[in-house]
């Protein structure tokens, strides 16, 4: 059986870099997406072995010309696109409150975070359909959640960030959207918190590694045919949106 292909975006470091890890360890192809041509490249041969097949290209996700050309990169060299995880984001505005947001940092927040997953996902998704296979793994964070906002005692009350808050609310809409439009093509997308972790988004006091961060992500880019999709999942159980 031919190797299932995914390409994941933010993935030359952190918590991308270590999803890209699990699921070429799965034996899937994996093509990591970054912005920075030498760091992807160097990611790349990190973890390129006898029994990994890792490849990098250029990607930004806020630039439609690097989307269409990684994605026709990856159909021209491998013939197939089974999975995107759309990891990349970017949180900006940990200090900020919604009164004193900065509309520049909003719009590149939301570009960053859900623009590009949504032009990613329309360029991807027509060869999915023509493998009738296909999966989508949006991550996402539980302050997006718009429970977890309205919460009083939520543990994440005091975090700010509104940016990215909402940055991420969008991003769970798109999943919710996309799942609904794709229902019965066997294309399942769900969107994952992988928690609190220590990557250089998350700082030195998060509780978490990358490893463990990853294992939801990878999980919902595995799954088998009957599984879940439109929902929001932590810790390989679904949390409220």
């Amino acid at each position: 059986m031919q190797r299932r292909v995914a390409l994941v975006t933010g993935a030359n470091r952190g918590l991308g870099l270590e999803i890209a890890r699990q699921l070429a360890d799965h034996g899937i192809t994996v093509v990591i997406g970054s912005r920075d041509p030498e760091k992807g490249a160097a990611a790349a041969q990190s973890l390129q072995s006898d029994r990994r097949s890792v490849d990098y290209r250029l990607l930004d996700v806020t630039q439609a010309t690097t989307i269409q050309a990684i994605v026709a990169y990856v159909i021209d060299r491998y013939g197939r696109l089974d999975i995107l995880i759309n990891n990349a984001g970017i949180m900006v505005d940990s200090q900020t409150t919604i009164l004193e947001l900065d509309p520049t940092i909003f719009q590149n927040t939301l570009e960053t975070n859900a623009l590009g997953p949504l032009l990613l996902s329309q360029a991807c998704i027509p060869h999915m359909r023509d493998n009738r296979y296909g999966r989508i793994v949006n991550i996402s964070s539980t302050l997006g959640s718009l429970t977890d906002i309205a919460a009083p005692d939520s543990e994440y009350a005091v975090v700010l960030s509104p940016a990215y808050r909402l940055s991420k609310a969008l991003l769970n809409g798109l999943t919710v959207l996309l799942a609904k439009e794709l229902q019965g093509t066997n294309i399942l997308v769900n969107s994952a918190c992988p928690g609190w972790v220590r990557t250089r988004l998350g700082g030195e006091r998060a509780p978490l590694m990358p490893a463990q961060g990853a294992e939801t992500p990878v999980w919902l880019a595995t799954l088998p045919d009957d599984g879940p999709t439109g929902g929001f999942f932590r810790e390989k159980r679904p949390i409220p949106w």
